[in-house]
């Protein structure tokens, strides 16, 4: 079941700080003043396309940001990954993996596993397996989106969470930017489909191509596009 935040208007509201900007500590602030310490942000990148994995991390930020209540200035621009251009997410990035007090973990699951259990109880295993490899475990996870059924520790849900949650945030940027190298290999692997451009997205080109050379391994053929071109892939 998931956790509730403490109640200071709506959830769905958005706090906005005097310069105008989204004050996105303020779902950790109110968790640590409940007392709990160690807060984790989970996101997923990749419910969407029509081929390739359903990739979800997990994240900690800096035990310093909840002691100072400020963010460190090279991180002072993570948001939605889906509002940053690409070389910000992979500036990003590389500053969150690299970074020696943040702690994060990912969960994969692949086209085969989409296929059989369908793309949202898909989803919720990729994020139940980034949860399970976060060392610390958290206390509380916020999540991006609606409740996932079983997670281990208490978590609220976030509307439009990666947003408004540094937290979450980090961990939609680690999701996409993983998801989309990943990507750019099976563009490799499987030319033809543009999965380097257009990252399994349904995109004219890529529709265009399922319908010239049939779907590949690396397509979910329980989607509808992909379901409709049953053709065998010679590789």
């Amino acid at each position: 079941m998931a956790g509730k935040l403490p109640e200071t208007g709506r959830v769905e509201g958005v706090r906005i700080m005097s310069a105008g900007r989204v004050d996105r500590l303020e779902w950790e602030r109110r968790l640590w003043a409940r007392g709990i310490r160690c807060v984790a942000g989970m996101d997923e990148a990749g419910r969407g396309p029509l081929a390739g994995p359903v990739v979800a991390a997990a994240v900690i930020l800096p035990i310093r940001w909840r002691e100072t209540g400020e963010v460190d200035p090279e991180f002072a621009g993570l948001n939605d990954s889906k509002q940053l251009s690409p070389a910000t997410r992979e500036t990003l990035y590389d500053r969150l993996v690299n970074h020696p007090e943040v702690r994060f973990a990912l969960g994969w699951a692949d086209p085969e596993e989409i296929d059989r259990l369908n793309i949202l109880r898909a989803t919720h295993r990729a994020m139940q397996r980034a949860l399970a490899g976060l060392q610390p475990v958290p206390e509380h996870v916020l999540v991006d989106g609606r409740p996932v059924p079983g997670l281990p520790v208490p978590h609220s849900a976030l509307v439009r969470g990666d947003a408004r949650s540094y937290s979450i945030a980090a961990a939609s940027v680690l999701a996409k930017v993983t998801r989309d190298r990943f990507m750019v290999e099976l563009d490799r692997q499987y030319p033809g489909y543009g999965f380097a451009e257009h990252k399994g997205y349904p995109t004219p080109r890529h529709l265009e191509a399922l319908a010239r050379l049939g779907p590949c391994p690396a397509h979910r053929r329980s989607f509808t596009p992909v379901r409709t071109r049953q053709m065998v892939w010679h590789f």
